[in-house]
């Protein structure tokens, strides 16, 4: 099981987003995709799941290849592939018109989750996994009768994540998941992402401009620039990088260190 790019390229009119990316995420694996603004990072997530179609190359999630599925009746597949994936937004993105529960209930109601496992789901088995979903995310169940705008900005990322969790999807792709939290959120939210990527055994693909946060918890970095893969280490070897731009992007995260901190 695994998610492959080979030789990606993506252009939006004259600029070139995606220019050769090639790269693979194993099973279990927790690999971070950094770099500077407009380098092409969320654009890699939505290839993965089939917004955006390449203009070359591949794209393989599990036996799946993504990038052959925009034509004809190939496009029926893209359902399966996007059952495999779980997205957490930047935002929430959650439904204000539904509570907490409902919407971490919704993707366990859906016709293409029913058609996964072969069946519908009852209701006390949803209400099951919704309690189950929420201890992973450490929320306590009072907050299930609640609207999302009854809740903080912080609680409202963990109902997110624990709405993307209830289907079980085998990848999680997190886009920027700590955009707009203070400090001390933006550590609790990034424990949570180390947590349930090790104690669930899937593979999180992670774009971030927390660079702290990569060198701690990834088994791998991948550093974007110009549309280009420019360095992918494990944390340990891209400390030690001497490419001019990773030793500008990580200069302050580093100087924030303790002494004689090195990666897991």
């Amino acid at each position: 099981m695994s998610i492959r790019f080979e030789n990606v390229h993506k252009a939006f009119g004259t600029k070139k987003v995606l220019d050769g990316v090639s790269f693979e995420a194993g099973k279990g694996e927790v690999l971070f995709i950094l770099g500077k603004s407009g380098m092409g990072k969320s654009v890699t997530l939505k290839h993965i799941i089939g917004v955006l179609e390449p203009d070359q190359g591949q794209i393989f999630v599990d036996h799946f290849e993504v990038s052959a599925l925009f034509k004809g009746e190939a496009r029926n597949q893209l359902p399966k592939v996007r059952q495999r994936c779980g997205m957490v937004f930047q935002h929430p993105a959650l439904l204000d018109s539904l509570t907490n529960y409902d919407n971490i209930a919704f993707g366990l109601k859906t016709p293409q989750y029913s058609e996964k496992i072969g069946r519908s789901l009852s209701e006390e088995e949803i209400k099951r996994k919704v309690h189950e979903k929420l201890a992973l995310v450490h929320l306590d169940p009072e907050i299930l009768g609640l609207f999302p705008n009854e809740v903080s900005y912080g609680v409202q990322k963990r109902v997110s994540m624990a709405r993307t969790l209830a289907p079980e999807p085998d990848y999680l792709l997190f886009d920027e998941p700590t955009t707009g939290l203070d400090p001390l959120s933006t550590s609790s939210i990034n424990s949570l992402i180390s947590e349930l990527s090790r104690k669930l055994k899937v593979t999180s693909i992670i774009v971030s401009h927390d660079m702290a946060c990569a060198l701690s918890i990834a088994d791998r970095i991948l550093f974007l620039d110009q549309g280009k893969v420019i360095l992918i280490a494990h944390p340990r070897e891209v400390v030690k990088s001497e490419l001019p731009l990773v030793r500008e992007f990580f200069e302050e995260t580093l100087s924030l260190l303790p002494p004689g901190w090195s990666p897991a």
